[in-house]
Order: C-alpha cells, then sequence, then structure tokens
C-alpha cells in the first residue's frame, strides 16, 4: 500500500565504494555537514542505544575541539532518540537548534515514521537496523544488525523533506541500495511461532503446513513450535489441544509465560509470577545513562537479589508500588517510569485473566525461606528449556543445543551457579543469556523429567554427564531415607 504524501525534494548522495566502518563513516560525514553545508538540523540513524549514545559523546567532544580553535564553528547540540529513553528526555528532539548552532538527532529506525521533527534538512543513513531473528535450527531468538529495506531508506530520506527541501547522505552505494530487499521481512517469517500455532490450535486448524498465511513461514519453524507446545503440555502426543494447552490460548502472551501463570499456584506464588511475567513483557525498567553508569549500577544494587534477575525484577516492582508509582522516585532511581507503568498495566490485565481463567491468587509470607526458592521452582516450570550449565571447562553452556554462552554483563546474580534458567538469548560480539536467575538442577528432574530424559542427550556430553550425577544423588537420598 502507498500513501501519498506532500514532501519537498530531497538529494540522494552515495558512497563510492562499500564503507568498511558505517559508524566511523557516520561520524566523519556528520562532522562534514555541519562544518560546510547551510544551516538545519541532521538526522543520524543508528542501530541502538550504545551505539547513540557513543556517537553523542564523539561528535559533541570533535566538535567542541574544533570550537577551541575556531570560534567560527558553530555548536552541535546531539540529542538521542530510542524507544527505551525516559519520554522527558525524548522531547529534547522538538527544541530548537542553539543560536548560531544546529541540532543533530541520533536516533534508532523510530525516526522513520513516528515522529516529524521539525528543521531536519539533513538526514545521515549508514543502511542498518536491529531486528528479532528466529533461527529454527538453533532454536534461538537473536537481536541482529541487518541492512535496512528500500522502503526503510525511503522513509529515512524522506525525513529530511518534510519541511523544506533536504539531502539524504547514504553511506552505502548506489548497486547496495538496489540490492536491498523491497520490503522488511514479514515479522512472521522471523520469529518464534509458539503463540500464533497455539491460536490456530485453538480455532481448530490441524493443517498448519497447507494453511494460507500471507507469508508462509518455514515446515522448520512450524516443527520447532510443535514441538515447544508439546514439551510445554499444550500439545498431546497427537497434536492435539490440551486442557492446560486451551486455558493457555486465553492469555495474550509467550507460551511458556502463560504455562508459568496457570502452575504457579501450585508453588503458592501466583501474585508474584504474574508480576515476573508483567516485567519480563515489558522493556528493562533500568535506565544507565551515558556518565552516570556507576550511579544508575549502585541504584539498582538497592533492588538486586543475589539468586537473580527475576526475582530483581520482582524487587523493583515493590519497591515502585511502595513508593506510589512516583515519577520522581523513578528519576532518582534510574528507572525508566513509563516502563513501570506499562508493567503496572500489563499486570492488572493479567490478574483480571487470572481471575476470568479460575486461577488462585495466593502468596506466601515473605519471611519465610520458601518464599524465594517458590518462585524460582515455578519460574523452571515454564523455563525448562531455557536452560543454561556449567560444563567441565567452567562455561556456560545451554541445555538446548549446547551452544557456549555468557552471563550478560546486566545481570544482578553476584556468583556463578551450577545452573541457570534464562529469558534470552542475546547475540551481540559475543553470546550472551540475559535475564537469569540460579536454580538447582534437581528441579529440572523433578519438574520437566519429560525433557531431561537422558536418551535427549548425546553420549559423554557435559548435559548428560550432569544430569546423570543428579540422578545417582536423588536415588542414594531416597535409599537413605527407605533405610531409616
Amino acid at each position: 500500500m502507498h500513501i501519498p504524501g506532500r514532501t519537498f525534494p530531497v538529494e540522494i548522495f552515495y558512497t563510492e565504494s562499500p564503507e568498511k566502518d558505517y559508524f566511523e563513516a557516520a561520524i566523519r560525514t556528520t562532522l562534514q555537514i555541519h562544518l560546510t553545508e547551510e544551516k538545519g538540523d541532521i538526522l543520524l540513524f543508528l542501530t541502538g542505544q550504545e551505539e547513540i549514545e557513543s556517537a553523542c559523546e564523539q561528535l559533541t567532544q570533535e566538535v567542541n575541539n574544533m570550537r577551541a580553535e575556531n570560534r567560527n564553528i558553530g555548536v552541535l547540540e546531539c540529542v538521542p532518540l530510542f524507544s527505551t529513553l525516559p519520554p522527558e528526555q525524548q522531547q529534547r528532539i522538538f527544541k530548537e537548534a542553539p543560536p548560531g548552532g544546529r541540532k543533530c538527532v541520533v536516533a534508532t529506525n523510530i525516526a522513520e515514521t513516528s515522529v516529524t521533527i521539525d528543521g531536519v534538512v539533513y538526514v545521515v543513513d549508514p543502511g542498518f537496523f536491529k531486528q528479532k531473528i528466529y533461527n529454527p535450527r538453533t532454536r534461538v531468538e537473536s537481536l541482529l544488525v541487518t541492512p535496512i529495506s528500500k522502503a526503510s531508506a525511503k522513509q529515512r530520506a524522506g525525513r529530511a523533506g518534510r519541511t523544506q527541501p533536504g539531502k539524504c547522505f547514504r553511506l552505502y552505494t548506489e548497486e547496495a541500495f538496489n540490492d536491498l530487499d523491497e520490503q522488511t521481512y514479514p515479522e512472521i517469517l522471523r520469529s518464534n511461532l509458539g503463540t500464533v500455532v497455539l491460536q490456530l490450535k485453538k480455532l481448530g486448524v490441524d493443517d498448519l503446513v497447507h494453511f494460507d498465511f500471507m507469508d508462509p513461514p518455514a515446515p522448520e519453524t512450524l516443527m520447532r513450535a510443535l514441538e515447544l507446545l508439546h514439551y510445554l503440555g499444550a500439545l498431546d502426543d497427537e497434536g492435539e489441544l490440551t486442557e492446560l494447552g486451551d486455558r493457555m490460548s486465553l492469555f495474550p502472551l509467550d507460551p511458556q509465560l502463560a504455562k508459568l501463570l496457570l502452575v504457579s499456584p501450585d508453588f503458592n506464588c501466583s501474585n508474584e509470577i504474574c508480576t515476573i511475567v508483567a516485567m519480563l513483557s515489558s522493556p528493562s525498567p533500568f535506565v544507565r545513562p551515558k556518565g552516570q553508569q556507576r550511579e544508575a549500577d549502585s541504584a539498582k544494587a538497592q533492588f538486586q537479589h543475589s539468586d537473580g534477575d527475576h526475582l530483581t525484577l520482582l524487587n523493583t516492582f515493590h519497591a515502585f508500588i511502595a513508593n506510589k508509582c512516583d515519577k520522581k522516585w523513578c528519576y532518582d532511581n534510574y528507572l525508566n517510569y513509563r516502563t513501570l507503568r506499562s508493567a503496572e498495566s500489563v499486570r492488572k490485565q493479567l490478574d483480571q485473566l487470572m481471575v476470568k481463567s479460575g486461577i488462585p491468587r495466593v502468596s506466601a509470607d515473605t519471611s519465610s525461606p520458601e518464599y524465594y526458592r517458590n518462585i524460582r521452582k515455578a519460574l523452571v516450570s515454564g523455563f525448562f528449556m531455557n536452560v543454561a550449565f556449567k560444563d567441565r571447562s567452567n562455561h556456560y553452556c545451554t541445555v538446548k543445543d549446547n551452544q557456549v554462552v555468557a552471563l550478560h554483563p546486566s545481570t544482578t546474580l553476584n556468583h556463578s551457579p551450577e545452573w541457570v534458567i534464562y529469558d534470552e538469548f542475546v547475540l551481540t560480539n559475543k553470546q550472551y543469556v540475559r535475564t537469569v536467575t540460579e536454580i538447582e538442577g534437581e528441579w529440572l528432574l523433578e519438574l520437566a523429567p519429560h525433557y531431561y530424559e537422558l536418551d535427549h542427550f548425546p553420549p559423554n556430553s557435559d548435559c548428560r554427564t550432569k544430569i546423570e550425577r543428579i540422578m545417582i544423588q536423588r536415588e542414594r537420598r531416597n535409599a537413605k531415607s527407605k533405610n531409616k
């Protein structure tokens, strides 16, 4: 679909040859525009918060160094824009440029369509963005930097012609532009289809391979979704929806989170699991501004739970509610007010669905030594496939496909447990598992024996060896208790 709008002409520039480092090329081009072009603000597209903050710092420092030698060079005010930036800071993009200088908005692809920034005359487009891509073979969903589509490139260029004629500097060749996909790859083709398949099963669709999808996903992706739902108990051996699966389909959640909610009363912690699920369904609430990382980490430490990040999220939400959802309190404690408000709203919706579904809302005594232990066991019921363990070389490996990973630097775990569950697999410069919590290996055999059968693991593999060891220890304990 194409909806024409009124825009001014935009002159497009390409590079003569491919850039080796798009980030450095973006910095260089932005500085060149500031030094040589007529007045007008700049919009620079980058892929994420880390790049954006680094670019703002580098551009500001470079221009300040130049101004120290030549006061005729105008001020360049760099303004970041990304989705997790607090709203009051996002509003800075609408402020006018400083007198005699210009404004440079450094943004993710959120600036392609979501906002119109008056005064932008120059667009710098490196041609990349971040998107989640699901690999059905490794069963891993990763956030990857990928080339944009032609449609996105045209949207970006159009940002320069909203209020007057402009220029767009594409940091790639015209040939590379012609090779781009026409449109961004449809989400259904790059996502885990667990939720989609569950809903189709609820609607009575059994022949998924021949279902008339607008963009048919790969059969392997559908098979992985069926496998996931079977392990969770949502489908039986014939692929039919079970009673548990029918109840899971009522929740607009990832199937693992839906199961987590449904089984949480068995662990006497459905209120706490509801909160954790709401927090996992929202972006990270923790804000870590450039230049204030130490203060932000210190603030986060007050919510930290030594057993892991899921419990830290729970503590953070409890503190938010205890402080009456105060906006200033969030700001003082380096928390994103909008994210926590969103989590509160999601929690209310989930709570209503729990009531409608007849799920008891229960909590253990917070002073009980079993309080946090029960929550961690409940988490295993949903995340037993998202498990990493320490191998014989002291590295973490995922149980699923034996991928070597590291715990993400943002974790609040202050030790290196033998077993952890994780919410997310992140692929950047190395492979990380993010939002991790310590568990006991024996819980895996207790709560997901069907998944941890020895036949599922290669002979002599580290994971199989560790599971065998747990089985032997459990048998010895059972034998001792019988002899008493």
